[in-house]
């Protein structure tokens, strides 16, 4: 969780909202959809004049978007795309206004059937605008119908903008749906994990990148090559000690990475002394997590096979008083009777 200070300046509170927004929100809620572009047009000529000029571009922002906004609600769909596709030639400065006015008509152009008009506002939204956050949106917009329609013909068109866009913000997320398109439709694991090994290496702060390594992980071992799988998820728990500090995050596959390493340590490297420290960690590190009943019965199983008659029954007894409803209960009292505990 990110530490946050409340600083209190003078004379720098919030500027309240023009009027003409406000009203015309109000009718909107209203259903009053003629009367709330009336009043979204107001703003956008009265919106330039306001200070400083941060504000101005904000107002003049929502204004636009707004007028967009109420169509849609009306279920004026034409009438909203139409608006929103005016947007880039009605904002020279605005990158987000003009942007998501795009997208927004992509979307609504995809669920009118419409589907080549829709791909071109997608797509221009990636190529015009890639270092806004958007383009992530509409790049999954376009994964989410084209992998259905033309895999591989969508892959190729990633694989192709990835050359000049690659070093956008956008970049990552490129890189990210070409692999998914290889490991699911295009069946080629191989390509994917490679493609999934760029992300942290050549994207370091991207978003994805934890994912890329818990998924490149998985499709090690799909692989035949549990060092590999291990390695990598080796670099995913080492976020966890660069997240301990304000600001940072921990990733939501590192409990479930440090139970797969230790049944690819166990299973497939045959290393159980390592496998059981994995599992002993994932308690200490994830107290909270729903994996901590998975990690004692491993671990259970685990010093059963090393043959570690004590260790193996203070596994059990852990499970059976801290995790009474697990699914495990009855495999694990039974490796216990098999291993003579009390």
């Amino acid at each position: 969780m990110k530490l946050v200070a409340l600083v209190v300046i003078a004379g720098c509170s919030a500027p309240a909202t023009m009027s003409e927004l406000k009203v015309a929100e109000e009718r909107a809620d209203a259903g009053d959809v003629d009367g709330a572009v009336t009043a979204y047009h107001i703003a956008q000529k009265k919106c330039h004049d306001l200070k400083p000029a941060r504000r101005a571009k904000a107002a003049c922002g929502e204004a636009l978007l707004g007028e967009g906004e109420a169509l849609e609600r009306g279920n004026r769909t034409d009438a909203a795309i139409e608006t929103y596709l005016a947007l880039p030639s009605r904002v020279t400065d605005d990158a987000i206004t003009a942007s998501t006015g795009v997208y927004r008509a992509g979307n609504l152009l995809m669920h009118a059937g419409k589907t080549v008009e829709a791909w071109t506002a997608l797509w221009r939204v990636v190529t015009e605008w890639p270092d806004e956050p958007i383009a992530a949106d509409a790049l999954r917009a376009l994964l989410t119908d084209g992998r259905r329609r033309d895999a591989r013909a969508l892959a190729e068109q990633i694989a192709k903008l990835l050359t000049s866009l690659g070093d956008t913000e956008v970049g990552d997320n490129l890189v990210w749906s070409l692999a998914d398109l290889n490991e699911h439709e295009l069946a080629n694991p191989a390509a994917a994990r490679a493609l999934y090994d760029r992300i942290p290496i050549d994207y370091p702060n991207s978003g994805l990148r934890d994912d890329a390594r818990w998924f490149g992980a998985k499709l090690s071992r799909q692989l035949g090559d549990p060092k590999g799988a291990a390695l990598r998820l080796r670099g995913l728990l080492a976020t966890r000690e660069v997240a301990i500090g304000p600001g940072s995050y921990f990733s939501i596959w590192l409990d479930d990475g440090q139970l797969e390493l230790g049944k690819i340590l166990r299973d497939d490297l045959g290393d159980l002394p390592g496998a059981a420290a994995a599992f002993r960690q994932l308690p200490k590190d994830y107290p909270a997590s729903i994996l901590v009943d998975d990690s004692l019965y491993e671990l259970e199983v685990t010093l059963a096979k090393m043959h570690d008659v004590k260790g193996t029954c203070e596994a059990l007894a852990r499970l059976v008083k801290d995790w009474r409803d697990s699914k495990y209960i009855a495999d694990a009292k039974k490796l216990g009777e098999e291993t003579h505990c009390p």
